[in-house]
C-alpha cells in the first residue's frame, strides 16, 4: 500500500478548515502531478452547496438589506442588529409561518456574516428559542432550527460557549434524529447539526463516540440483511442514509487510532455492498467514505492491507467507467469523475486536489480528510464560506 502524507495531529484539519475563528492556513496553489480544481467565487460555491431549504422573497429582501446596511456607518450597524433582534424574538411567535421566516432569516444572516459578539450576548435566549422550535415544531421548522443550531455553534467558536450551546441542544437533536415518525428533512438536518456541532464544540472522544453511534444507528439499515440482500428504500430514506454517512465520516477525521481500528474492522468490509445500490448519491458517498477510511487506515498502520482489494478495485473501476444508458448523462459523468478519484485513493493513496480562493488568498484541500471537512463547512455555510474565510483572514471583523 502507498505511504500516507502525515497529518500534524488529529486536530490538524480542524484547525486548517475551521477558518472562522482562527487565522486560516493560507497557501498558494502548487502542482501535484494531477489536475487541480478551483473554487473561485462565492457564486461557484453556492452552485455546488447542498441545501434542504429555499428562501422566500421576504428572507431574500432581509439578506439584501443586511448587505447594504453592513456597508454603512454605525447607525446602519445598529439598524442591522435591530433586525436580527426582531428575528430572534419572532422565533417565539405563535404563528408557524412567522417562526419559520425568522429562522430562515437567521440562517441567511449567520451564514453570511461573523456575529460572534452580538450572539454571545444573546446565546441563552437564542438557545432556548431554538430548543422550543425543535420540540414544538414540525418538519420544515425543525429542519431550519437544526441548521441555525449548527451556524450558532460555528459563530460562537471553539470556546466554552459553543460547547454549552451544543450540550443543551444535543438531547433534542438526537431525539429527532432517532424518531422514525419525524420528517426525513428534519432528521437529515439534525444528523448534520449533531456532527458539525460535535466537531466544533468538543474534544471529548466519548462525546464523539456517542454521536457517531447515533448516526450509525441511522445508516446501518442500508447494509445488507442477514441473508445478504439490500433493503429497497425510497429516495427520502436513501437521502437520510447519505446525510448520516457524511456526518459520521466528518467525526471519523478526529477519532484516535484505537477507535479507527474498530471502525475499520466493523465497517470497511460492509461499505462496498453500498456500491451496488441503484441510488447514485449513496454510491458516491460510500465510495468517498471508503477512500477516506483507506487514507486513515494507512496513517494508523503503514502496512495496512485490505483483504479483497482486487475485487474492490474492480468494482470501483466499473463505476469509474460506467456507461449505462438507463442513467442520466449528468449522473454518469458525475459518478465516473468521482470514482476515478476514489480508485486512485484506494490503489495509489492519492486524493483530488482542490484550491479554494477567497479574495487574493487560497487554501489547499488535498487529502480525503480535508475534503470531507471542507465540504461539511461548505454545505453548512453555502456561498457564505468564502465570505467567512475572507473576513477571518482580513481583520476578524464581526460585522459586514
Amino acid at each position: 500500500m502507498p505511504k500516507p502524507r502525515r497529518r500534524s495531529g488529529k486536530n490538524a484539519m480542524r484547525e486548517e478548515v475551521y477558518q472562522f475563528k482562527v487565522s486560516p492556513k493560507v497557501v498558494t496553489p502548487h502542482k501535484r502531478g494531477k489536475a487541480q480544481h478551483f473554487v473561485d467565487s462565492e457564486d461557484d460555491v453556492a452552485s455546488e452547496a447542498q441545501s434542504h431549504y429555499s428562501s422566500t422573497s421576504d428572507v431574500t429582501s432581509f439578506t439584501e438589506d443586511v448587505v447594504i446596511d453592513g456597508a454603512e456607518e454605525q447607525a446602519s450597524v445598529e439598524d442591522y442588529e435591530e433586525k436580527l433582534s426582531t428575528c430572534i424574538d419572532n422565533m417565539m411567535d405563535k404563528s408557524t409561518k412567522t417562526r419559520q421566516s425568522a429562522l430562515e432569516s437567521l440562517r441567511c444572516a449567520f451564514s453570511q456574516k461573523l456575529l460572534s459578539d452580538f450572539l454571545s450576548e444573546r446565546k441563552m435566549t437564542i438557545t432556548d428559542s431554538l430548543e422550543r422550535c425543535l420540540k414544538k415544531g414540525k418538519g420544515d421548522e425543525q429542519s431550519l432550527a437544526a441548521a441555525v443550531v449548527t451556524l450558532l455553534v460555528l459563530q460562537l467558536g471553539s470556546a466554552g460557549e459553543a460547547e454549552q450551546c451544543f450540550l443543551s441542544l444535543r438531547p433534542v437533536l438526537s431525539s429527532i434524529l432517532g424518531d422514525p415518525t419525524a420528517s426525513m428533512s428534519a432528521r437529515q438536518s439534525c444528523a448534520t447539526s449533531l456532527a458539525m456541532c460535535c466537531y466544533l464544540a468538543t474534544d471529548d472522544i466519548e462525546e464523539v463516540a456517542n454521536i457517531m453511534a447515533c448516526l450509525e444507528g441511522v445508516f446501518v439499515s442500508a447494509y445488507p440483511c442477514g441473508n445478504e440482500t439490500l433493503q429497497n428504500y425510497g429516495p427520502a430514506r436513501r437521502a437520510l442514509h447519505c446525510t448520516a454517512l457524511n456526518a459520521w465520516a466528518l467525526l471519523l477525521t478526529v477519532c484516535p487510532p484505537s477507535f479507527l481500528r474498530n471502525v475499520l474492522e466493523s465497517h470497511l468490509p460492509k461499505l462496498p455492498t453500498l456500491l451496488t445500490i441503484e441510488d447514485v448519491n449513496i454510491r458516491i458517498v460510500a465510495g468517498e467514505l471508503i477512500a477516506l477510511l483507506f487514507e486513515l487506515a494507512i496513517e494508523v498502520d503503514e502496512g495496512f492491507e485490505y483483504g479483497d482489494l482486487t475485487e474492490l478495485c474492480n468494482c470501483l473501476r466499473d463505476l469509474a467507467t460506467d456507461g449505462t444508458k438507463s442513467r442520466a448523462k449528468a449522473e454518469r459523468r458525475r459518478q465516473r469523475s468521482i470514482f476515478r478519484d476514489v480508485l486512485k485513493g484506494v490503489e495509489e493513496g492519492e486524493a483530488p486536489s482542490e484550491t479554494v480562493r477567497f479574495g487574493s488568498e487560497c487554501i489547499s484541500v488535498d487529502s480525503w480528510v480535508r475534503r470531507r471537512t471542507y465540504h461539511a463547512f461548505r454545505e453548512a455555510l453555502g456561498s457564505g464560506v468564502c465570505r467567512h474565510l475572507q473576513i477571518s483572514n482580513y481583520g476578524g471583523e464581526t460585522h459586514p
